[in-house]
């Protein structure tokens, strides 16, 4: 993209004659007549470089310079004038000015000197970009260099600005809550609060009061006005996790906020302004919840403005080292532990494993193994028993013709289960079923088991 220089002069045939000398250096060139307009110019769009004239009326080229730095301390200010003194350059740059050219204007002279501001600014752009990346990975938050990650991450910096309603999908454990985190910090809005709701953890007789709040009286208990989170994250972002749970009746209530941007508490009459920004995450197919009639379709139009899908583990296997590498620091300096780094034959059945559980799974393989681990090293005996072989060592159960189909589901549960560790939802993953179903046949083998015994 092009970069853009603010011209600023008085006279009005120099800033025409400015613009096509630097229209066809292939810069995109705004112009201002004075200093006042040139700041209304600063504070609606991007600016890379201002080359502003020394004298004109009312707001000089130097009272520019210092209100310009205010907006933005990284932009690069250019001062031409016809009276080229010592003193004049000697105040410019001491104001922050990048350099100093004399009327008349000689185009080469003009041209070098734009084209170094220019490289000084986006070399300054990108340090700062670097540094967040930095700080974000540092905080743990995203971690990967990883092709769809990189991709990732470039989109998180190009939405997070923005006030546009996010919707994130992916499986469960990949980081949904830390994309919208991440978006919150790299936005506009990260002086005030995130708040967070988990919609399928809120019994959905209370959802409503969390949300929106309610009013002394409004129902039995309620002894006095309760904020509710869009109150609490006023101004600020509210993330909205699991937001395919939310019942019906809610979801209307959540279409009229981001309608309209209004809302009442619960028992009240007053219409309240909301000023948040809305992050929803899902880890269903939202799309197949619409056409099922579970979740209303112009509140998907709605949260569907940015999509954002963050990809499992299998789908970024180079991540895995980086992140194992992570949690082993973070886990070993919070147990106290020295281990240093893994074992290559570990190092191989962490990248074997197709982690059904992502990111979370793999957290907490690395925490468990820190925690058994004697040596230096992290070695593959100390990982859960379902990562060590592998996603090739899966064992191999035997039926003979005839056995009874719940025989054959109750074993394939029990050696799965046995397989991963007892972690039920590793095993569910694994069998293509859910943990609900395990716990359910687990209490029905319970109950058929107490029933003989009786």
């Amino acid at each position: 993209m092009s970069q853009t220089i603010l011209v600023v002069d008085d006279e009005q045939a120099n800033r025409v004659t400015l613009e096509r000398i630097l229209s066809r250096e292939g810069y995109r060139v705004v112009h201002a007549p004075s200093g006042r307009v040139a700041m209304e110019e600063l504070r609606d769009r991007a600016i890379d470089v201002v080359l502003t004239d020394l004298k004109m009326p009312g707001m000089s080229g130097i009272d520019l310079l210092k209100a310009a730095k205010k907006i933005d301390p990284d932009l690069e200010v250019v001062v031409m004038t016809a009276y080229g003194t010592v003193e004049t350059a000697v105040e410019a740059m001491k104001e922050g000015a990048y350099d100093f050219v004399s009327k008349p204007l000689k185009r080469m002279d003009l041209v070098r000197t734009l084209r170094k501001a220019l490289e000084k600014r986006t070399l300054q752009v990108e340090n700062r970009r670097l540094r967040e990346r930095l700080e974000v990975i540092g905080e743990g938050e995203i971690i990967g260099r990883s092709q769809v990650m990189r991709t990732l991450l470039d989109e998180v910096e190009q939405v997070a600005p923005s006030d546009a309603t996010v919707l994130i999908s992916g499986e469960s454990g990949t980081g949904k809550g830390r994309l919208a985190r991440l978006l919150h910090r790299m936005s506009r809005r990260r002086n005030r609060r995130s708040v967070t709701v988990n919609c399928a953890a809120i019994p959905e007789s209370l959802l409503e009061s969390e949300l929106f709040g309610y009013e002394r009286g409004a129902f039995t208990g309620a002894m006095s006005r309760k904020e509710g989170r869009f109150d609490l994250a006023r101004g600020g972002t509210l993330f909205l996790d699991e937001i395919t749970e939310m019942k019906p009746a809610i979801q209307v209530r959540l279409l009229r906020v981001l309608q309209e941007g209004e809302y009442e508490r619960v028992g009240g009459t007053e219409t309240l302004k909301s000023d948040v920004r809305v992050i929803a995450a899902t880890n269903r197919d939202i799309e197949q919840e619409v056409e099922a009639g579970r979740f209303r379709q112009d509140l998907f139009y709605r949260l569907n403005v940015i999509r954002m899908s963050v990809p499992s583990l299998r789908e970024r296997p180079d991540d895995v080292p980086l992140l194992a590498q992570h949690f082993l620091v973070l886990y070993s300096k919070k147990n106290h532990k020295e281990v240093n780094g893994f074992t290559p034959s570990a190092l191989e059945a962490l990248s074997s494993w197709k982690w059904p559980g992502n990111v979370r799974e793999l957290e907490n393989a690395i925490e468990r193994a820190v925690v058994l681990c004697r040596g230096d090293r992290l070695d593959v005996d100390d990982l859960p028993p379902a990562v060590r072989g592998g996603a090739g060592a899966r064992k191999r159960v035997v039926f003979e013709v005839g056995t009874p189909l719940k025989q054959v589901e109750r074993k394939m549960i029990e050696e799965t289960l046995r397989y991963c560790d007892g972690d039920k939802g590793v095993a569910a993953s694994l069998m293509g079923i859910t943990a609900r179903t395990i716990y359910r046949r687990e209490a029905e083998w319970a109950h058929e088991e107490d029933g003989v015994k009786r």
